[in-house]
């Protein structure tokens, strides 16, 4: 295991759109940390894949990221919800907007 994956990672369901040109999906982050985010979706990207994501807080705050797909799972619509790890895990590169209010919320959620 890496040094980056040892992160405290939180449960956290935040909806967030995402896309590799501009955000045009939306779906639900799963766990998040201060350097990734795991996403739900029947439609990850490939990894390796840049994206451009738009993360909405509960208090309607806008953190706007880039990221770089680093694993990939798709499966059926239909059988998101009881599969294993569907979606992709995203490294967070650079943020655009908001990259202190994120990791400030972060820091008030429990594991």
């Amino acid at each position: 295991m890496t040094v980056e994956r040892n992160r405290v990672r939180k449960k956290k369901r935040l909806k967030v759109r995402f896309g590799v040109d501009y955000p045009k999906r939306i779906a639900f982050t799963g766990d998040a940390s201060a350097v990734g985010l795991y996403i739900i979706t029947g439609q990850p990207e490939r990894p390796g894949s840049k994206l451009l994501i738009e993360l909405s807080l509960p208090d309607e705050q806008q953190v706007i990221a880039f990221g770089r797909v680093r694993w990939a799972k798709k499966v059926p619509p239909n059988l998101i919800r009881v599969a294993n790890k569907a979606g992709m895990g995203v490294q967070l590169t650079k943020f655009e907007a908001g990259e202190q209010i994120f990791k400030d919320y972060l820091a008030t959620l429990r594991h």
